[in-house]
């Protein structure tokens, strides 16, 4: 007698409470801003990155936005082989709060271009190689969660924060972490950080997977992705409630690569896991992507770092029918 087995995968959620950026569940190791005379090629194809920190509207205490390695030289940022083996760059991060800091529609674009920088500027600070930041930690604050613009669509105050390639051809690599203090990582409950054009660094280890969680809400009908600079360097899956590891279009060195998904019912007002899966075969180092997702009506979607619904785990409940 043979044996069929079914396999139904159901949903499940996982609550989060960290703040780090990008989030652990994400398995990203760095994000990647290049300076403004280095080569679209190293996979950074406007030299500007922008993260949103949204803060409860019922909490009231000072918080810190804090920045790991924001100097550009040392352990971890990407030398250009054009810069005759020297860091020659430097990398800014500005803060923005207050009316239309998101609700202006430039901000929310994949481009730096237009009012993007809407708002006002609550601080700003520019690094170059600096020894005394190589792998540490720099506090930007105390800030006051009101200096920020109150969205109910994002659930809080909603702060912007730039981080924009200067002078010179290096890339920059780095993380944040929205903390209740400036000199350890304390999350600030119920906050939640956001961006809608990741460029980030892939892991070296090829076992490993990244997530990004793009949130669909009810109104979306497809989406269209977009990776830049991939390196053909393995594949891009889409995992969601009832899709399971659906192939997205993969892009070249220096290319763009768009693919459509059309979302169904049971989608709406979840979050998708959008995995990258390096290929053992590419045998790429230091390889860094830029990937963002738009509507049917070209609109960006966010991903939140911590992801609206949480993190989709499947668990597979197995039916076995005997042939006849």
């Amino acid at each position: 007698m043979k044996i069929w087995v079914f396999v139904f995968f159901s949903f499940s959620y996982l609550y989060l409470l960290a703040q780090p950026v990008p989030a652990k569940e994400e398995n990203i190791p760095f994000l990647v801003t290049f300076s403004k005379k280095a080569s679209s090629s190293y996979g950074d194809d406007d030299h500007s990155q922008t993260f949103f920190f949204t803060i409860p509207k019922d909490y009231k205490k000072p918080f810190y936005i804090r920045v790991f390695d924001p100097e550009i030289g040392g352990e971890y940022d990407e030398l250009n082989n054009g810069s005759n083996k020297k860091f020659n760059s430097f990398t800014s991060f500005t803060l923005y709060g207050g009316s239309g800091c998101i609700s202006e529609k430039d901000a929310t674009g994949v481009d730096p271009v237009g009012n993007y920088k809407s708002g006002n500027v609550i601080v700003s600070y520019s690094f170059g190689e600096d020894q005394s930041l190589d792998g540490k930690w720099f506090a930007m604050g105390p800030f006051n969660p009101s200096e920020g613009e109150y969205s109910e669509q994002y659930y809080g105050y909603v702060f912007k924060l730039i981080a924009e390639g200067l002078e010179g051809d290096d890339g920059n690599l780095y993380r944040y972490f929205l903390s209740a203090s400036a000199t350890n990582n304390i999350p600030v409950n119920g906050g939640n950080a956001f961006t809608f054009e990741y460029s980030f660094r892939l892991p070296v280890n090829i076992n490993e997977i990244c997530h990004i969680y793009p949130f669909v809400d009810n109104k979306v009908v497809s989406v269209k992705q977009t990776n830049f600079d991939w390196d053909h360097g393995g594949a891009i899956k889409l995992y969601s409630v009832s899709t399971f590891a659906k192939n997205l279009a993969v892009s070249g060195d220096g290319e763009k690569a768009e693919s459509v998904y059309y979302v169904k019912k049971s989608e709406k007002g979840t979050s998708l896991d959008i995995q990258f899966q390096a290929d053992e075969a590419s045998n790429i180092s230091n390889n860094n992507v830029v990937f963002y997702i738009t509507n049917q009506y070209g609109e960006t979607l966010p991903f939140f770092s911590v992801p609206i619904g949480g993190v989709p785990k499947y668990k597979g409940n197995v039916v076995i029918v005997p042939s006849r």
